[in-house]
């Protein structure tokens, strides 16, 4: 006889409903009672059913055995084709919805009473699952896949998700259940800082659409294979750049979800240099290989006749910097919602590196004692130095001057995707009261009056360029800007500087933000001298037009050698140019009528220097040459001084006076040397018979010996080799606790060796084993610092093979 079927469509929630299907109602001998622990366990078909037919489903036992078979919807005999169910607990749990479903019993007879010996029941039911949940994100974070190596971010030594601002990604999601795109909806939402506002940009939802478009946040199915999705999402080139966490939320008839947050799934959102709409977007390739992803640079010392040069670690990619440079713009306090602007980020960024004011990354310390921390000449890289910030939750570290500013500085802005480069000036000014002059007061005597010359020049300073837009300022004055980190003026109460257009500070349009005046005074102020009168007041007796910002030097692109700058921060010296641009800046000075008209000269000094010039440890020989260009005799009278000075240009102490031969010998200095062993030669006089004021500083340093470096063994990834570091010690006295730094990114960790004392004129060497990490050519950097000597340093280049082929 054909058998019964009853379709049941209802909307009961659970694993199965609780329905009447007409075969009796319910009693309360039926209702579920708990189960006995020796009784067998029942799973929810079985009891379901049992409710339904307790005739044919008695309450079992062991000895029972009950066949189940699952159809279609469609009528057929009963057996075939038929599966059997899992019958024990599934991903019904909570999550579907019945629907339709064809179910076939036969009842071992043995349970059922005479007349109803085969009581064969079919039910039709479907289960639909309620909610679309997500189970899995992958975003494609290896850094060999395709979103970091079409992001420029393959170089990051972590699995981090690093990607770029204004360009698509991919990523995969998997489901709980196919994906209709006709009835279920689909999101992402990224927060970012501890306030996230979707009027402020922090707070992202990013919406499924048809098609792409440019400068919006956006998502699109690209590929669908059964329950996983991939998305192509896009993002404006004005995001914020920082740390986003990434959720995932769904819609479907029957409620929505939302994916659980796994830091694992942070997305790192950078500046994109590529992106022809961002606005630090670069349109060099070969300047973004080297403003954005050279790890290495060099930072240039010294004096104007004597520059020396050191090769820096920047480690941007380094394991751990990313994070470290997150957590300086978190550190600083200020709102997320601002670093969509490089020029804020780069605000923040100059203050942060210093701590005076805000317990930023470095200490700066210009005293000569270094025994709380680390000598500012010792540090090779910004690795260290960042990590170990970050290690300790932001107390600043011990210690820096200016080009370790510089250099950290640099890291952080190329990690983060701003293009930039660490820049020297040399013969650099400190304008410290707005005049854009560099004073120095004399007394009637034509000495120097100490406490009144606040204002200084540096033998070199080191500070940073930045690459972009400047929407802020008229048309024209994007491209490079100048920051400064070292703690010298505060800018709006806090110790920072810049961004500051080179091309407004070339033309002297110091009116134009940010800190125009004092990068402008740095590098091209005129020094002038004032004399006091016997009433106390002062008089300008001479000015010098060419005395300030010399030889601005970076690292030349794709190459160690120096370039000089020089043209993009000022006008040829002495040009109409150069001239309209100073009378333009003083205008808006403290002192805009302290200058004199042009007078008279026929006679000029100037101090030269042999060769490279001297070499610490032995005597120092300057020459002064003294012209007349008039046609009648000149008699002078020249005063002279020597001091050992602070690389800024502040005065430790004097050596020698009033000298008419001029050779400074070794036991003239060698107590009172300091960091750079900079010294200065202070000449002034006046001509009798015109009454010409002659004035004139000249600034030069004693050479430091190099460290050796000799690699030994082949280099390959993965086998040990060594370095052969050798020094002598050009002093006639021994050095005491003398500390080797050793480091090389992708070669060994920072190391700090404390080697001993070095003999008198005696010659060194250690050896150095370490395992290299990454293939390629690499750069292997040692410093030595002890309390006698210090400004010593030395690389090599090894090409480290990989090990699969061995090849170099």
């Amino acid at each position: 006889m054909p058998v019964t079927t009853r379709s049941i469509r209802g909307s009961g929630v659970g694993r199965f409903p609780a329905v009447t299907l007409g075969f009796g109602e319910d009693t309360e001998e039926e209702k579920e009672v708990p189960e006995e622990s020796n009784s067998v366990k029942e799973n929810a078909c079985r009891r379901w059913l049992r409710k339904v037919c307790p005739c044919c489903c008695p309450k079992p036992n062991e000895d029972d055995i009950t066949n189940t078979l699952v159809t279609g919807t469609d009528d057929k005999e009963d057996g075939k084709n038929g599966e059997k169910p899992e019958t024990g607990d599934s991903e019904l749990d909570g999550n579907w919805q019945l629907r339709e479903l064809t179910i076939v019993l036969f009842i071992n007879q043995s349970h059922c009473r005479p007349r109803e010996r085969l009581h064969p029941h079919i039910f039709v039911f479907v289960f639909t699952e309620l909610l679309l949940k997500v189970r899995s994100i992958d975003l494609m974070k290896s850094k060999s896949g395709g979103n970091r190596t079409e992001h420029h971010t393959n170089l990051y030594q972590r699995d981090d998700f690093v990607i770029r601002r204004g360009q698509t990604f991919q990523m995969w999601i998997t489901l709980s259940r196919p994906f209709n795109p006709s009835t279920d909806k689909l999101h992402l939402q990224l927060k970012t800082g501890p306030l996230p506002s979707v009027s402020k940009g922090t707070l992202v939802t990013i919406p499924l659409v048809e098609e792409l478009e440019d400068g919006r946040w956006e998502a699109a199915v690209v590929r669908q294979d059964d329950k996983r999705i991939m998305l192509s999402v896009n993002s404006p080139p004005t995001a914020a750049i920082g740390r986003y966490q990434l959720t995932v939320e769904t819609h479907c008839a029957n409620g929505q979800a939302v994916s659980n947050h796994d830091p694992a799934n942070d997305i790192y959102l950078l500046f994109n240099p590529w992106c022809e709409d961002d606005a630090v977007f670069m349109d060099s390739e070969v300047e973004r290989q080297e403003y954005v992803l050279n790890d290495i640079g060099r930072a240039y010392y010294g004096t104007e006749n004597q520059i020396g040069e050191r090769t820096w670690n920047y480690g941007q990619f380094d394991d751990g910097i990313l994070a470290a440079c997150v957590f300086v713009l978190e550190k600083s306090g200020t709102p997320p919602s601002g670093w969509g602007e490089p020029v804020n980020v780069v605000r923040v960024i100059s203050a942060m590196i210093n701590s005076p004011d805000d317990g930023g990354v470095l200490e700066g310390n210009w005293s000569g004692d270094y025994s709380a921390g680390t000598s500012p000449t010792a540090w090779s890289g910004s690795v260290e130095i960042l990590k170990q910030y970050h290690k300790n939750s932001g107390s600043p570290v011990k210690y820096g001057q200016c080009w370790v500013f510089a250099c950290v500085v640099t890291t952080v802005l190329r990690c983060l995707g701003i293009p930039s480069r660490t820049v020297t000036n040399f013969s650099s000014a400190h304008d410290t009261d707005v005049s854009l002059t560099t004073d120095v007061y004399l007394d009637e005597n034509l000495e120097p009056i100490d406490y009144l010359n606040a204002d200084s020049i540096w033998n070199f300073h080191v500070w940073n360029d930045c690459w972009m837009a400047r929407p802020d300022l008229p048309p024209g004055y994007g491209g490079w800007q100048a920051v400064d980190a070292t703690p010298q003026e505060t800018s709006q109460g806090t110790y920072r500087c810049g961004p500051a257009s080179l091309a407004a500070v070339r033309n002297g349009q110091v009116y134009l933000k940010h800190d125009a005046p004092f990068v402008f005074a740095e590098v091209n102020s005129d020094k002038i001298y004032w004399q006091r009168n016997i009433d106390g007041t002062f008089s300008q007796i001479f000015s010098e037009k060419q005395s300030v910002g010399h030889f601005i030097s970076t690292k030349a692109v794709g190459t160690d050698e120096r370039n000089d700058i020089t043209h993009l921060y000022k006008y040829p010296e002495g040009s109409e140019e150069e001239r309209i641009a100073v009378e333009t800046a003083c205008s808006y000075g403290s002192k805009a009528q302290a200058y004199s008209s042009p007078t008279a000269k026929d006679v000029t000094i100037e101090v030269t220097m042999d060769g490279v010039g001297p070499e610490m440890g032995r005597d120092a020989e300057l020459t002064i040459v003294l012209r007349n260009s008039s046609s009648e005799q000149r008699r002078l009278t020249l005063h002279s001084q020597v001091a050992v000075m602070y690389y800024t240009g502040v005065n430790k102490s004097t050596v020698r006076k009033d000298r008419t031969d001029w050779n400074l010998e070794y036991k003239d200095y060698k107590d009172q040397l300091i960091d750079q062993a900079a010294l200065m030669l202070t000449l002034s006089g006046r001509v009798k018979e015109t009454q010409q004021v002659l004035a004139t500083q000249f600034s030069f340093r004693l050479r430091t010996p190099d460290l050796i470096i000799k690699p030994i063994g082949k280099p390959v990834v993965g086998e040990k080799m060594a370095v052969e570091i050798s020094f002598t010690n050009p002093l006639p006295q021994v050095l005491k606790a003398v500390v080797f730094h050793v480091e090389g990114l992708g070669l060994l960790t920072a190391r700090k060796i404390n080697y001993g004392d070095i003999g008198s004129r005696a010659s060194v060497s250690l050896i150095e084993h370490f395992v290299p990490t990454l293939p390629g050519p690499r750069k292997l950097l040692a410093s030595l610092d002890c309390k006698q000597l210090t400004q010593v340093h030395g690389v090599a280049d090894i090409t480290v093979g990989d090990k699969s082929n061995g090849t170099l």
